[in-house]
């Protein structure tokens, strides 16, 4: 792939997504739809789309099925300008149905998950040669992978969403990361482990807070970024938007301060879409 690509390892979906007036009470009733539709799903997918949409080439490696929904997947991330590299196994990929609200409340039910295939390891290794960063999302496929990420001595950034301090799948991500990726609804007060990383040699660790904006701590102590006011339409993949105009910035030597602006600007992107990206409009009703 040359070199300063960006390899995006983790998982992609297919997702329906169904507006309520409010998510449903545990109680047998009836409830109607306000719009529903299908769309590209997964922080994998999210994360490379942005990336792709701010001029950087992504290559993805990720886990399919040989189902239709799978197909469409490959189709609209590959059309969007990312090599896709995956294992197709058999059945069904990875689909959700989010229920979701206008407030951007969200239910997100698996309704099916493809099974684990080991990843082609060489592979992997000869895609992360030059690489600019290695993005290691939490998934089996990542996991399995995470030696050879390390052994290629690219940085790593990852991303453990609501990680709770607690959980032993995210503590191999945490530790190889030298960037770390997170927001704030599974810790009360997420300082004392984001300052913990960085004691722990880990370059920067940043912390999403919705519509309060974002921290980070490095070794430089601790920077904010305020929410940037917009007209929302979907809020899934807002994160991923986030974590992906961090990385461009960074990447293009920014400060950490420049970084948070630049995230906080590209997350406005994803949010003002029905889909992960503008770029799938054209692609998908």
């Amino acid at each position: 792939m040359g070199v300063d690509h960006i390899v995006v390892c983790g998982p992609v979906s297919w997702n329906t997504l169904v507006y309520l007036d409010q998510l449903p009470e545990p109680r047998p009733h009836v409830t109607f739809a306000l719009e529903d539709f299908q769309t590209v799903g997964g922080t994998s997918a999210g994360k490379a789309l942005h990336l792709a949409g701010l001029g950087r080439t992504v290559a993805c490696q990720t886990l399919l099925g040989d189902d239709d929904a799978s197909g469409r997947v490959r189709s609209a991330l590959e059309s969007a300008g990312i090599r896709v590299t995956a294992p197709v196994v058999p059945g069904a990929g990875e689909r959700h149905l989010n229920l979701m609200t206008r407030a951007g409340e969200r239910v997100s039910v698996y309704l099916s998950v493809p099974a684990f295939s080991e990843p082609d390891v060489a592979q992997f290794a000869a895609m992360s040669r030059g690489a600019a960063a290695l993005v290691m999302d939490l998934s089996e496929t990542s996991r399995a992978l995470l030696p050879t990420a390390i052994a290629a001595g690219v940085p790593i950034w990852t991303d453990v969403h609501d990680y709770d301090g607690q959980s032993e799948f995210h503590e191999p991500f945490i530790r190889a990361a030298d960037y770390i990726f997170m927001n704030a609804d599974g810790m009360s007060d997420p300082s004392a482990f984001m300052r913990a990383r960085v004691e722990a040699g880990a370059t920067a660790v940043v912390c999403t807070l919705g519509a309060d904006g974002a921290m980070a701590f490095d070794a430089e102590g601790q920077h904010r970024v305020a929410a940037v006011p917009v007209e929302v339409r979907d809020t899934n993949g807002a994160g991923d938007a986030f974590f992906a105009g961090f990385l461009d910035a960074t990447l293009s030597g920014a400060s950490r301060a420049t970084a948070l602006t630049a995230a906080a600007a590209q997350a406005t992107i994803a949010l003002g879409t029905k889909h992960l990206h503008p770029s799938l409009d054209a692609l998908l009703p």
